[in-house]
This record gives C-alpha cells, structure tokens and sequence, in this order.
C-alpha cells in the first residue's frame, strides 16, 4: 500500500475540515429554524381562518398590500417581520419573513 505524500495528507485533511465544516453548517441552520418556528408560535401572527377585516383590525393595516393573483385569488399583506397570505379575504398562512426571529 503506497502510502501518503505531504501534498496528498494535506489535500485530504483540507476536505475532511469542509466536510465537517459543511456538516455544522447544515446543524446550525436546523437549530435556527427551530428557534424560528418556535419564535413564530409566541408572536401571535394572523390564524388561518381570520377574515381580512379581522387581521387588519388587530394587527393594522399593512405595510403593503400584494394584489390578487391567480384562481383562487391569493392575496398577499407585507407587515414588517412578516406577510399575510389570503384566499379570497380569508387567512390561508401568515410567514415571518427571513431572519426575522434572529434580527
């Protein structure tokens, strides 16, 4: 068995460093979208089901209002850490946006 040259050890250990490099990465972006998810739930965002009225009632009006596209119409209302999306004039999701919770 040939054994390995300085040149090679280094390449290899230069690629077991990006594989676990990669790996924490990839673990770290998991927790982040836990703590987002988590964050998500105790921020009171629209439920589904709510009315137009109703959320603009509650949370105020939005910072922008998307117009309706497609069959159902889908509606989308920009707040500043998150958008509300309807079909028709009802609740269908509310999504924070990026970085929000971490922000």
């Amino acid at each position: 068995m040939k054994t390995l040259n300085t040149q090679s050890f280094q390449i290899v250990r230069a690629l077991a460093a990006a594989v676990v490099l990669l790996i924490s990465g990839m673990v770290y972006a998991d927790v982040l979208l836990i703590d987002e998810v988590r964050a998500s739930k105790s921020m009171g965002l629209p439920d589904n089901g709510l009315s137009m009225e109703a959320v603009e009632s509650r949370w105020g009006p939005p910072q922008s209002r998307q117009a309706a596209v497609g069959e159902p119409p889908i509606t989308r209302w920009e707040y500043s850490d998150y958008s509300v999306y309807f079909e028709h004039d009802v609740v269908i999701t509310s999504v924070l946006h990026s970085g929000a919770v971490i922000n």
